[in-house]
């Protein structure tokens, strides 16, 4: 077998996995449409990153941390919604990326490229999606008490600001990640769909958030497989794989109704 096709496999099942885990708390908090704009955010360090021929993740990282940690800033400061502030911050930031993004590179920054994964930025997709992964499963009961209140999770101690931090920089992470698999437009579709799909066939929490990993690993896997078969963009067909699998468990959803 091809070694990228093993590396891109590799690297595009982590991410899926923990795109799909993240969004299952994501959904929960009506938050999944958030990684868009995020992933938007990103296209200046791609657009950097294209033009000095660099791995996209590493120019994608600085910009959408910066972005993310403007947003818990001015969350703090004007007691907006988190979601409103992201639109102000991922506009700008795509404002400022077509003002030198290259035409001939576009595609790449806006629907991902994972052809062509070198072994390092396998294995630190790899690391930074595990690490993505553990931590929000030890603070998954917090978060999930968040979205429910804020004021009950803090009357129960949980330092919601610290909480609120750490779960923006998962998603920020992710979406670092998620843009070279299927760029700046997709990257919400990533995190929501898998979690849509394992919301109409689980029974529990546990159920839901297994599930959602599950289907982000297979759609990741089943869209570059396609990618290999077909040559059409990988990035797309994750998503229409993904979504194929959500239209199959809507029947699941509504017998169980």
């Amino acid at each position: 077998m091809d070694e990228r096709l093993v590396l891109g496999l590799i690297a595009g099942s982590f991410i899926g996995g923990a795109a799909g885990y993240l969004g299952s708390l994501m959904l929960g908090r009506r938050m999944a449409l958030v990684a868009g704009p995020l992933g938007h955010l990103t296209l200046p360090g791609v657009a950097l990153a294209l033009v000095w021929d660099l791995d996209v993740s590493v120019g994608a990282f600085p910009f959408v941390l910066l972005g993310v940690a403007l947003i818990w800033l001015l969350e703090l400061r004007t007691r907006l919604p988190m979601e409103a502030l992201t639109a102000l911050v991922f506009a700008s930031g795509v404002a400022f990326a077509f003002l030198f993004l290259p035409v001939e590179q576009a595609e790449a920054a806006l629907v991902g490229d994972i052809s062509r994964p070198g072994v390092g930025g396998t294995l630190f997709a790899v690391a930074a999606s595990l690490a993505v992964t553990v931590a929000v499963n030890r603070a998954y009961r917090q978060l999930v008490l968040i979205s429910i209140s804020e004021d009950l999770a803090a009357s129960e101690g949980v330092r919601v600001r610290r909480y609120n931090l750490l779960y923006l920089l998962a998603i920020a992470i992710i979406v670092a990640l998620g843009v070279k698999m299927v760029g700046g437009l997709l990257t919400a579709a990533l995190v929501a769909i898998p979690a849509l799909a394992a919301r109409n066939i689980s029974r529990n929490l546990w159920q839901y958030a297994a599930g959602a990993t599950a289907i982000g690993i297979a759609s990741a896997l089943g869209g570059i497989a396609l990618y290999r078969l077909t040559g059409y963009p990988a990035g797309p067909l994750v998503i229409l794989v993904s979504a194929v699998i959500f239209v199959a468990t809507v029947p699941l959803a509504r017998s169980r109704r």
